[in-house]
């Protein structure tokens, strides 16, 4: 199977989220890199300003016991010294701002500077940022100059050639482009340019996204807490623009030596990256299995160009900032079978048609793609295929189109402690049946669609567990997100700033999918600065949102602990879609010790027909009012088709006695107020 999401296109084009003609209009200002800027510049702080660490752009103490425990410490350029420029807190779709962790960063020209504090000691350090594309697209490459406590300076090449995205679904790097479905309703001109006299003038670029890309360096040495790491764009860059969105720093452990391991070395592979390392890697593997034996990656940078075939092997590195496999995105002479027309670096399991793959084990390095355009047929995955009884642990992976994409039926993986960033497509998906599974710890940013997704398309996907991740700034979709399954949970994880056509914690009847049964968990998440707006409906989704459209959702769903901060509208969503308004419901959720910091709308949105159970829900700084009941829209005389049931200790007012169980409260389209800042409860 590949990994395209059956039915995206057909979703795309039946409710695109997209762009209005102003925002295109602010756009193409933007490129320019002027619009952005809200903010005049700051000049350093003499000596005064101390590091301000952040999770998720928050103070940490407000995220405490949620997300991945990572080893790096994470500074937002906005809370930096800087000469540049801050950028505008923004929301919108389409903007560098929407993209940026916690909706904010710092633009910097030629000779300006932003300035951290180290808060730890460190030796390597990530920039996440953003410079221009090529006017033709493909990007461009521009320097960076890294220096710590006025010297010691490392320069870095950023680049923008994984970046920038333009047009309609499954979008195209060429900025140029016209409409790639002018057959599809759009927003821009409100209707479908292929069936529109006159045909309206749609402006180019066409809805840019995907502005970001992050590079790793290493410093060679150790810097204690106090030091101060400079980013500086040097005098006559390429770049018209370069925008700092964070630093992360840690302290790199020296590299791991796997005592009794097979070396790759010993069978020729070629650790600086110019000679291709995969047969030397599979001879290595295929001795590991006779012996029973580990294969040992060592420290290098191992170029791997297609897939690796593993089973019942366990692959250990050096650690992920010492080992590498990275490859170059190869074009196949024929598409093969299964309808890829590309292939690149990638450790697959055997195809369940196959029989699956078993015992394998992956730990500790790095998977480097190649990956800059969304092909849905393409099997350009780091990890793919199916992979029972096996671990994932300790990887860092970038520029593919999925991390991981299994395809079931296959049980019992465990995928643990990954960095996963810049994916084309999702960070993680268990589609297929795929069952008594776990994804925990795991560190996820920049994703081009789900950061972390269960599809049961075609067979059910049961007892799986997502706990204790982190999903930043997915530019499409959700941050998580569970499509039918029985019996799954979603645990103590952090999701922070989606940008559209979704939010931050979802589970849908969509795609096709398997039905929902059992009991769905929603247990101790946070969700920060989530809801987009979804142009089509023109309404704002919830931070939390269940989406009742190919059949109902008819599982008990249990939502116990969850925190919504700063949501941008409304913090629980619960919907259909009109035309199936009154052939589907959602009968039974209950929410139980929530707390809700901030809407710009509601607390609650009905949508659907069904109902809603709350107890010890406590709410404050909503937006408009506590709950918009709109039913699915049939407004009987009795009351609305979505019911309430209050269990007691609601705090907040947000649950009058007036609104029970069934009162029409609904305002279709509420004004956004937006919300303080959270803070402490």
């Amino acid at each position: 199977m590949n990994s395209s999401r059956s039915g995206r296109g057909a979703r795309s084009g039946r409710r695109a989220v997209l762009a209005t003609a102003a925002l295109a209009l602010s756009l193409s200002v933007t490129l320019d890199g002027v619009a952005a800027a809200g903010t005049a510049g700051r000049e350093p702080a003499a000596g005064a300003t101390g590091p301000v660490v952040t999770r998720a752009g928050l103070a940490p103490e407000l995220v405490a016991g949620r997300g991945a425990a990572v080893a790096f410490d994470e500074q937002e350029a906005e809370n930096a010294s800087t000469d540049g420029t801050v950028i505008a807190p923004d929301r919108t779709p389409y903007t560098l701002a929407s993209e940026a962790s916690g909706r904010s960063a710092v633009r910097l020209a030629p000779e300006q500077h932003v300035e951290f504090v180290l808060p730890r000691a460190a030796n390597a350090l990530t920039v996440r940022y953003s410079i221009p594309d090529a006017p033709e697209g493909g990007g461009i490459t521009a320097p960076l100059d890294v220096t710590v406590n006025g010297g010691h300076r490392r320069p870095m090449t950023l680049t923008s050639q994984y970046s920038w995205l333009y047009n309609q679904y499954p979008f195209t790097n060429d900025p140029q482009a016209d409409l790639l479905h002018p057959d599809w309703w759009i927003t821009e001109c409100a209707c479908v340019p292929a069936a529109t006299t006159p045909a309206p003038r749609i402006a180019k670029p066409f809805r840019p996204t995907h502005f970001y890309d992050e590079q790793r360096l290493h410093l060679g040495r150790t810097y204690k807490a106090g030091d101060r790491v400079r980013l500086t764009v040097p005098e006559g860059s390429s770049a018209a623009w370069t925008v700092i969105d964070l630093l992360d720093t840690e302290l790199v452990a020296a590299p791991h030596v796997e005592r009794g391991g097979v070396n790759v070395l010993a069978f020729g592979a070629d650790p600086t990256g110019r000679r291709d390392a995969a047969p030397a890697i599979e001879r290595a593997i295929a001795l590991a299995r006779r012996i029973d034996r580990p294969v040992h990656l060592p420290p290098g940078t191992f170029r791997v160009d297609r897939h690796l075939v593993v089973d019942d092997v366990t692959i250990v590195g050096a650690g992920n900032w010492h080992t590498i496999l990275k490859g170059r995105q190869v074009t196949l002479a024929a598409p093969a079978p299964d309808g890829s027309r590309h292939t690149g670096v990638g450790l697959y399991g055997r195809s369940a048609a196959e029989g699956g793959s078993r015992n394998v084990h992956l730990r500790g390095f790095a998977i480097e793609g190649d990956v800059r355009e969304r092909i849905d047929s393409d099997q350009v995955n780091a990890i793919g295929g199916a992979m029972s009884d096996s671990t994932i642990d300790g990887l860092y992976i970038h520029h593919t189109k999925v991390g991981l994409w299994f395809d079931g039926p296959m049980s019992k993986v465990r995928v643990t402690n990954n960095v996963i960033t810049d994916q084309i497509a999702d960070a993680l998906n268990f589609h297929t049946g795929v069952t008594d599974s776990l994804a925990h710890n795991n560190f996820i940013r920049n994703t081009g669609d789900d950061g972390l997704a269960m599809w049961s398309d075609t067979t059910t996907d049961a007892r799986n567990t997502f706990s204790r991740n982190t999903v930043q700034s997915p530019t499409l979709a959700n941050g998580i997100a569970i499509y039918g399954g029985e019996d799954n949970t979603v645990r103590g994880n952090l999701v922070a700033d989606p940008v559209r056509e979704g939010s931050g914690l979802h589970a849908g009847s969509r795609f096709g999918a398997e039905p929902f049964t059992g009991t769905l968990r929603f247990t101790g998440n946070t969700t920060v600065r989530a809801g987009t707006l979804d142009l089509n409906w023109k309404i704002g989704l919830g931070a939390l949102w269940f989406y009742a459209l190919d059949k109902s959702i008819d599982a008990d769903i249990q939502v116990t602990g969850d925190h919504y901060l700063d949501s941008t509208y409304n913090a629980i969503m619960l919907v259909s879609d009109y035309g199936v308004k009154d052939k589907v419901d959602i009968p039974a959720v209950h929410f139980k010790d929530v707390r809700v910091d901030g809407t710009g709308t509601s607390v609650l949105s009905a949508r659907v027909k069904g109902s809603a159970t709350f107890e010890n829900v406590d709410a404050r700084n909503v937006g408009a009012v506590g709950v918009n009941n709109c039913g699915s829209f049939n407004f009987p005389t009795a009351g609305s088709e979505f019911a309430l049931t209050d269990r007691g200790d609601n705090d907040g007012g947000w649950l009058a006695p007036w609104m029970l169980p069934d009162t029409l409260t609904c305002d279709d389209r509420p004004p956004v107020v937006a919300p303080p800042a959270p803070s402490t409860w």
